[in-house]
């Protein structure tokens, strides 16, 4: 009897949907433009830079992810963009449509966060760390979101707001890597800068792991 149980379950977790035998996998590289003065290996901070108009993090990155029809979620986790040492911290924060994202202030000086961007306009109004409860905004729009502050006219942040659950940041060298995805044929996208956004489409298959890369 107890043989006949463990052999039910096996078969059970095996053709079960949700098993990651049957989800797809999508792995790749997305070029990159060059930094010219790359920091250090193991600095993790990536800082928004300007140039033509253009916003992008230094040192480069991009943000990949599975643009399709998904079900809405009930509930998001709550994100945050921090100001610390002057700066946003992450300086890029790809997140879903819905999701809130907390502004704490962990600077000895006052931040004023604001953004007008047509995805989410809003002004945090001054504020130190210990003055009132951390600032929350709700992203309800997708598109791309511009942070800076009132104060210190060289801080730049962006937010992302993407209208999927799949999306993944690359390393620096453009490496990516999105796992637990459904089946079904999609596009795939890469966003780099403000003004650049590569795609491509993709037929995903269950258990199947598919190379992408956008040169």
């Amino acid at each position: 009897m107890h043989l006949r149980v463990l052999v039910s379950v096996s078969a059970i977790c095996i053709l079960s949907p949700n098993s990651g035998l049957a989800e797809a996998i999508v792995e790749g590289r997305v070029s990159l433009p060059k930094s010219h003065a790359p920091p250090p290996v193991m600095a993790k901070r990536y800082e928004i830079v300007t140039n033509g108009g253009v916003l992008a993090t230094k040192p480069p990155l991009a943000v990949v992810y599975l643009d399709g029809s998904f079900p809405i979620p009930t509930s998001h986790p709550i994100k945050q963009v921090a100001q610390k040492d002057l700066t946003f911290v992450p300086a890029l924060l790809p997140i879903r449509v819905g999701t809130s994202v907390e502004f704490p202030n962990l600077d000895d000086t006052y931040h004023n966060i604001f953004s007008y961007s047509p995805a989410k306009r809003f002004d945090l109004g001054r504020y130190r760390a210990e003055e009132r409860p951390i600032p929350v905004q709700v992203f309800d729009k997708p598109g791309l979101v511009t942070l800076r502050c009132d104060i210190h006219e060289h801080m730049r942040g962006l937010i992302l707001v993407l209208n999927t659950p799949y999306f993944v940041m690359t390393d620096t060298d453009g490496h990516f890597r999105l796992s637990g995805l459904p089946a079904g044929r999609y596009t795939l996208k890469a966003w780099i800068d403000s003004r650049t956004t590569r795609e491509k489409a993709v037929e995903l298959k269950n258990g199947q792991t598919l190379r992408v890369d956008f040169p």
